[in-house]
């Protein structure tokens, strides 16, 4: 059995799938066909049902859940994990004029755009743009603030920017769970057997990955070329956690009160 899986070319995702997908565990009858690409493009294909694995964020999973169901293993959850607001060091927001400028955002299905509407529901000015692609966006004055999110997270003070909003931290304050951003998904049709055999095997890939580290692996460094290994450290231990290893009650209780947060967002 052949199946596709699709997942970030960002560290956390490349760390936890390595062994999966390159041979460094037996999948027994099971081969996976990895299909890389930034999460926004992985939602629309969820939409669509093209993969039979996928990672996608959690706005997207609530939109897709007849199609697929979310496995324990491998998703991005945690607490201090959240998308940050930042703005060029020249200029500074309060929370009315954060609601009347213009933002930049990765993506209109991403855990990033529910948070942020969340905090700031009155807030409409918005664009959106591949994640890697925002943090220069607002270097350049091309829009007011910017919502980013994975490795951008490391590098925005570097860039002259500045930290207006912790969007994580303010949902934490407000709902008093972890941050649920991006879960992993599998096909219904596939039944239960292919579902706990994958979940077993993700989790299983992911402890051979915690098994070398903090040695990062030529695979995780082929797809992060633009980061140093420090970065590509930071981004693996702020993402990949144990709710990557299973969701446990406390992650699927976090993903519950989002998809509130989700359902009462789209009634508006």
């Amino acid at each position: 059995m052949v199946l596709t899986i699709g997942f970030s070319p960002c560290p956390n995702d490349t760390f936890i799938f390595d062994a999966l997908v390159n041979g460094g565990i037996d999948t027994g009858d099971i081969q996976f066909e990895p299909v890389l690409e930034d999460v926004e493009t992985l939602n629309r294909w969820a939409l669509e049902g093209k993969l039979d694995i996928t990672k996608l964020s959690f706005p997207a999973y609530f939109k897709t859940s007849d199609t697929y169901r979310l496995l324990n293993a491998g998703s991005a959850l945690g607490k201090g994990v959240g998308p940050l607001l930042v703005a060029h060091a020249d200029q500074s927001f309060s929370n009315d004029e954060i609601s009347n400028a213009s933002i930049v955002l990765p993506g209109v299905n991403t855990t990033a755009n529910l948070l942020f509407s969340f905090a700031f529901p009155g807030a409409t000015h918005k664009e959106f743009r591949v994640f890697h692609e925002i943090e220069n966006a607002v270097v350049n004055k091309e829009a007011d603030l910017g919502v980013i999110i994975h490795e951008n997270r490391f590098t925005y003070q570097h860039k002259g920017l500045h930290k207006v909003v912790d969007l994580g931290q303010h949902w934490e304050e407000k709902m008093g769970v972890p941050i649920p951003l991006g879960g992993i998904v599998i096909r219904k049709t596939l039944g239960n057997e292919v579902y706990e055999r994958v979940n077993a095997l993700i989790n299983q890939s992911l402890q051979q990955s915690f098994k070398s580290y903090p040695v990062v692996s030529g695979y995780v460094k082929e797809h992060a070329q633009a980061m140093s290994e420090d970065v590509m450290r930071q981004h693996i231990e702020l993402y990949v956690n144990n709710y990557s290893l299973d969701l446990g009650a406390d992650g699927k209780k976090a993903i519950e009160v989002l998809q509130t947060v989700f359902e009462k967002n789209n009634k508006q």
